[in-house]
């Protein structure tokens, strides 16, 4: 294979590579804190919709990383600028929480339930079967649907809960229609990162912890991908895929030297 280029810029999933389980994996402060003295672009991407970037910031804060609010990419940010872009000033029914909320009021969306140009759904820990069948009635009533993030579940401390993915299965079951996914594996989220922080597919490396949308979203952007053995992914199950990340290593502690 052609040698890459060096890395110039980094984009780094947030669970499973800096934090696990409500804590800091062990180096992580330390890689984020040499990007930040580099002076290398880099973003914190979460396909997560619920927090916006500030709350991200503080839970972050909490766990010792310092992070600037404006390194910290979200699902919702990019489905609002993609909003943005496809249909400015447009309308929109969202099902989701503040992150989801506070992106689209500053991607010049207006909200509402009456005849909007999207259905958009988000994450959010309190799915209400009312607002699911809003949705479903105003999709069969010709909006568009879109959706943040394909995840089937996310993590909790008591286990795997229902996430997007899983709602919007169930939205496409009862209107025919199925959504466009903004976040990862869809490179759309890994291209919009890039134009945050002025960033190049050539020299920009992607860190994840999962094969199935960390790798195969950097992958298909044609980023340098890294996976890391601290979430969801492991050595034997990346063997199984059909896809290899350019190289595997333990975790972000690993990656602090080249940097």
């Amino acid at each position: 294979m052609p040698e890459r280029k060096a890395i110039e810029s980094w984009l780094t999933d947030m669970d499973g590579v800096l934090v696990h389980e409500g804590e800091p994996v062990p180096g992580a402060p330390e890689f984020v804190n040499r990007m930040k003295k580099s002076g290398k672009p880099f973003l914190i991407l979460t396909n997560n919709s619920i927090y916006t970037p500030r709350h991200l910031q503080a839970r972050l804060a909490r766990m010792g990383f310092e992070v600037p609010e404006q390194s910290i990419w979200t699902a919702a940010l990019a489905t609002a600028q993609f909003l943005a872009d496809q249909r400015p000033g447009g309308t929109a029914y969202v099902i989701g929480e503040a992150g989801l909320t506070t992106a689209m009021h500053a991607a010049g969306y207006v909200l509402t339930e009456f005849a909007p140009d999207y259905v958009v759904l988000g994450e959010t820990r309190t799915y209400s079967f009312e607002a699911i069948t809003k949705a479903v009635r105003l999709i069969n009533d010709g909006a568009r649907f879109i959706c943040t993030n394909p995840d089937a579940t996310g993590p909790s401390n008591e286990g795997a809960l229902p996430a997007a993915g899983s709602v919007a299965a169930m939205i496409s079951k009862a209107t025919g229609v199925d959504p466009y996914f903004v976040g990862k594996p869809n490179p759309m989220m890994m291209r919009s990162a890039l134009n945050v922080i002025g960033g190049h597919s050539e020299s920009t490396a992607m860190i994840g912890d999962r094969m199935d949308t960390d790798v195969l979203c950097g992958l298909e952007a044609g980023l340098e991908t890294i996976l890391v053995l601290t979430g969801i992914s492991t050595q034997a199950e990346s063997e199984r895929y059909p896809y290899r990340p350019s190289r595997v290593v333990n975790s972000v502690a690993d990656l602090i030297n080249e940097i």
